[in-house]
């Protein structure tokens, strides 16, 4: 049986999808993600236009019902009036207006195809999610879909996400329409999913209005039993943060001092309140005192002198005591080994609770900003007395769950939850008891919150208000632990997961739990509030989230319209190990709300399709060929699941080919045939790592049909001729790359996008052979699909240019940098601006000395190369390999192989790198090696190289060198530029070069002379 093609399948609007999912990564007021801490959720942007073009059929297909056709007409056409036209964007108004002024427009199914994905892409913009006419469009295409395509009237089609994550998917399937299954092994985002899918669809605003209510009376009741460990300063200032320091006995010879750990120093880095703690050795006491100063037009001064203009200024030291794990002491100098750090902190369970208090951050009644004073001895008795109290509570705590989490850490995600190897190894221990004694005490209101509503409201209303604000004391907890730090830029806390790993922190920052500042429990509600009543005025319909396995899925066979997820990528992120730090705490809130969430201890990890990295300290048996297995298992439940004529779609994103060519064996081998693929780019262009490596910045979507008969049962019997896959790959190719480039899709982006179309023609059969009956595996096809690519996008650079004609040096530099196009506007090799790692655990391995040039993954690299006909091996003087990566040398590298050593000394000593620009500053280097007298200066080049890639390279050094003449003789005289080769491959280098790197103001240089010198 044929069924109509969705509109996914054949085109979709990424360039605007994609700027409504980079925008949202800025949007937090009113976002699902600000419910509660979870990782990796996809952009709702993306997930809203996916589901609409994966749920609705092309109008342009033969096979489209004529009743879909006939009510998406009036729905677009609905769209032409003035009032709603001033709700689109500019780029789709000009389609409306054209339908406006020619009713028949949208009888072309062509024009109407065109207009649903304009109304698509407006739809994936944040603002217009929640309006009544998108709502109201897209429910009325959904509807009129189902029941086209065989969907009961009255019904809704059923959107499965097995891998529900944060609920991104299954929210954007109830906002257009559809219902929503939401399922995961983990019981901390189906609790999430509850809440969105169920909770706020039935209770709506009450449920808003209810938690804004209790969440005020829990802010009050906490205040006043926790009030005499967080007094207020004589001053009336209100302490909102506490600085503490991990400290260490020094085992320097004679000294015994205690070490405060820290990092660095600074307080604030505000332009104009600059403060800074600075240490005060006191060896005859052998601890360490504190000043604060702070920075003034007349220089650096003590705070307290700060108003006297002949204050004694202060020299400044921002430097910590602690690197990479060693502490040095600061009364005798001493440095203590990581080694003797880790044994000291494992004997006091990580330190946090024989920390020293370093600092106290204030806010003051109608003053702005953060004030900054040193610790005094009332805070020391606070400390100590919520100590007391902590244990008090602990020894009358009834029932199985202790006050403090003493629940232990899973040793086999130590390589994510490295902290334990201080001697953090059970979750209470990740906090100091003030801050236990807090979450303990916020806990204990909301399971009081059933007996205080008592019979005002009905049980399952009363369990969604304690679940809702169960999420708040997780944002709280997410702040208030021992692994929090101060952000001395910006003057606020950090949170624990400011990554997805659970690091050591040295100096850390306790919060005050009922501060409206950054990190309390009242800030925590308001985020919550805020998604609420957002997402309240959706109107949306109710769905169902519960735990399951995607291995073992518990709905029947065919009973789903279409299975959209995210899955898993490898090692990417723990979510069981990291998620345990929340389900602690939620489990004492809720585990009578929801016994069947909170059965276990801990979240479940032995069935989660992840890969755990190998540790010495770890017997995980999660390894590739386990990931690879379950994954395949996953994905052949959701082909049982759907419906034949359904369609899937699964997002996946990463940089490695093996992890690509693994997802594509999974999905192929659990009997789906990938009909499409889309990149849509997820991230802001601020956190794209760099150009200089080639990074995914899109997720791309696979499209995938079941390989099913009418009645469910895979097809097995279709054979594919290897010959005939061949001729048509280069073909689909050939079609697909152009429309990407249209929609700015290029580089990596592009050649992974380039997956689906290729795999739509070998996945349709069961498998393919060749002439002599050899099975072709998949493995091997993708070397042929790498290869199509490459000639086709090197094709697209040199756009009427023979590339034949071009060496493979050219050939394969010119493709590099195409990879990696798609962060073009980067510096070349630079990377994300991360605060260094606490100890030398946080990034497995010494991080090196960085260099410049292009880096690509080995694998992508050699089948790049060998798809043009060329072999690394070969090409030592252009490309360096090490380990798993590949790096395409910077010109400046290759001036010693250019010219030869007599005229090259430029590539020596003298190089240096400018501070954020990984290239060499080569117009410094070859004056200095032009001004020792080397025969380079002025005098003809003595070596022309063999390429063109090396004659251009040269040129761009000549130039770099400001060597004018000498360019000119190498142009002219040697007549290097009659070459046409020549300029047609320096044009596109001057295309793919990253905009702000020294090799594109090069290249320029070169071609701005081509006029002038003749040519």
């Amino acid at each position: 049986m044929t069924y109509p093609k969705r509109l996914i399948e054949v085109d979709l609007p990424i360039r605007r999808i994609s700027a409504h999912a980079r925008r949202e990564k800025s949007i937090r007021h009113g976002h699902i993600s600000t419910l509660h801490i979870w990782w990796a959720r996809r952009p709702l942007a993306a997930c809203r236009a996916v589901i609409c073009a994966a749920l609705w059929p092309d109008p342009c297909d033969e096979h489209c019902p004529k009743s879909f056709i006939k009510v998406a007409r009036a729905a677009m056409q609905s769209w032409t009036t003035h009032e709603r036209q001033n709700l689109l964007s500019a780029e789709s108004r000009e389609r409306f207006e054209s339908a406006r002024k020619n009713a028949d427009l949208f009888a072309d199914t062509t024009e109407l195809r065109y207009a649903l994905l304009d109304f698509i892409a407006d739809f994936a913009n944040w603002d217009s999610s929640t309006l009544p006419e998108f709502l109201a469009t897209s429910r009325e295409l959904t509807e009129a879909a189902h029941v086209a395509l065989g969907g009961a009237p009255g019904t809704r089609p059923l959107v499965v996400d097995p891998f529900a994550g944060g609920g991104s998917i299954p929210l954007e399937a109830l906002r257009v329409g559809a219902d929503a299954f939401a399922s995961d092994l983990n019981p901390v985002p189906v609790l999430l999913n509850k809440v969105v899918l169920e909770y706020i669809p039935k209770y709506g605003q009450r449920l808003a209005d209810e938690v804004r209510k209790w969440g005020e009376w829990i802010k009050r009741e906490a205040e006043k039993e926790l009030a005499e460990f967080y007094p207020k300063d004589a001053d009336g200032a209100t302490p909102i943060a506490y600085l503490w320091a991990r400290t260490i006995q020094c085992e320097g010879p004679g000294c015994g001092a205690e070490v405060p750990f820290i990092r660095s120093l600074w307080l604030s880095k505000k332009p104009n309140r600059s403060t800074a703690l600075q240490l005060v050795p006191n060896k005859k006491a052998k601890r360490v005192e504190f000043e604060i100063i702070i920075k003034t037009k007349h220089g650096w001064v003590n705070q307290d002198d700060s108003q006297d203009t002949k204050a004694k200024s202060v020299e400044p030291k921002f430097e910590g005591t602690i690197k990479r794990g060693s502490a040095t002491c600061p009364c005798c100098g001493y440095t203590t080994p990581v080694a003797r750090v880790r044994e000291q902190l494992k004997a006091v369970r990580g330190g946090a609770n024989n920390a020293r208090l370093m600092c106290v951050v204030t806010t003051r009644i109608g003053e702005q900003g953060r004030y900054y004073r040193l610790s005094t001895e009332a805070d020391s008795r606070a400390v100590k007395k919520a100590g007391r109290e902590l244990q008090r509570q602990k020894d009358a705590q009834e029932g199985p769950l202790s006050f403090v989490p003493d629940e232990k850490i899973d040793l086999r995600g130590i390589r994510h939850t490295w902290a334990m190897i201080y001697g953090i190894t059970e979750w209470g221990d990740c906090f100091t008891q003030r801050q236990a004694l807090a979450l303990g005490t916020f806990v204990k209101f909301i399971r009081r919150l059933d007996a205080q509503i008592g019979n005002k409201a009905d049980a399952a209303f009363v369990s969604a208000v304690q679940t809702v604000l169960s999420l708040a004391v997780g944002r709280l907890a997410d702040y208030s632990s021992s692994l929090c730090r101060w952000v001395a830029a910006g003057e606020f806390i950090g949170n624990t997961f400011g990554r997805q790993a659970l690091p050591m922190m040295w100096d850390f920052c306790e919060v005050y739990p009922n501060s409206d500042s950054t990190g309390g429990f009242p800030g925590a509600c308001d985020w919550i509030m805020a998604v609420l009543n957002r997402e309240s005025t959706a109107s949306l319909l109710e769905g169902h989230a519960q735990v399951a396995s995607a291995t073992a899925h518990p709905l029947p066979d065919d009973s789903a319209n279409a299975i959209v997820t995210d899955p898993p990528y490898y090692d990417a992120v723990p979510y069981a190990f990291l998620s345990d730090f929340f389900y602690v705490w939620l489990h004492r809130n809720l585990v009578i709300v929801h016994p069947d969430l909170f059965k276990g201890n801990v979240v479940p990890k032995d069935s989660e399709i992840v890969v755990d990295r190998p540790h010495e300290l770890s017997n995980s048996t999660h390894d590739i060929a386990y990931y690879e297995r379950e994954l395949t298992k996953a994905f052949a439940e959701g082909r049982r699941v759907v419906r034949p004529d359904g369609v899937g779609t699964i997002v996946f994103a990463s940089k490695t080919t093996a992890s690509w060519e693994a997802i594509l064996k999974a999905v192929v081998d659990a009997g789906w045939i990938i009909t499409g693929s889309w990149p849509i780019d997820t991230e802001m262009e601020a956190r794209i790592a760099a150009a200089g490596q080639a990074r995914l910045a899109s997720s791309v979507h696979l499209v995938c049909r079941p390989r099913e008969n009418p009645d469910g049962s895979v097809r097995t019997d279709e054979i594919g001729d290897w010959r005939d896959v061949l001729q048509a790959l280069p073909i689909r190719i050939h079609e697909w790359m152009p429309r990407l480039a249209e929609e700015g899709v290029v580089g990596a982006d592009a050649i992974f996008a380039c997956l689906g179309p290729a795999l739509e023609i070998f996945s349709r059969y069961s498998r393919v052979e060749k002439a002599s009956g050899e099975t072709v595996t998949l493995k091997e096809y993708l070397e042929q699909v790498w290869a199509a690519v490459a000639k086709e996008a090197l094709a697209l650079v040199f756009k009427d240019a023979d590339t034949t004609a071009f060496e493979a040096d050219a050939r394969l530099t010119a493709m590099w940098l195409w990879t990696l196009k798609a962060d073009a506007g980067a510096d070349a090799g630079a990377g994300d601006e991360e605060e260094e790692s606490d100890d030398e655990e946080s990034s497995g391995k010494k991080s090196g000395k960085v260099k410049g040039g292009f880096t690509l993954e080995y694998d992508a690299a050699r089948k790049i190369a060998q798809g043009l006909g060329a072999h690394l091996e070969d090409l030592s003087s252009l490309v360096e390999v090490s380990g798993e990566s590949a790096r395409l040398l910077p010109v400046a590298e290759r001036a010693q192989y250019l010219f030869g050593k007599d005229d090259a000394t430029l590539a020596g000593a003298g190089a240096k790198k400018k501070k954020h620009d990984p290239q060499l500053d080569m117009f410094k280097v070859l004056g200095d090696a032009a001004e020792a007298e080397t025969t380079f200066g002025e005098t003809k080049v003595s070596r022309v190289g063999e390429t063109a890639l090396d004659r251009v390279h040269q040129t761009m050094i000549l130039f770099a060198a400001g060597r004018s003449e000498a360019l000119k003789r190498f142009l002219v005289d040697d007549g290097i530029g009659a070459d046409a080769r020549f300029w047609s491959l320096a044009q596109a280098l001057s295309a793919l070069y990253p905009s702000s790197t020294e090799e594109k103001r090069w290249v320029d240089g070169v071609l701005a002379r081509k006029k002038g010198l003749g040519f």
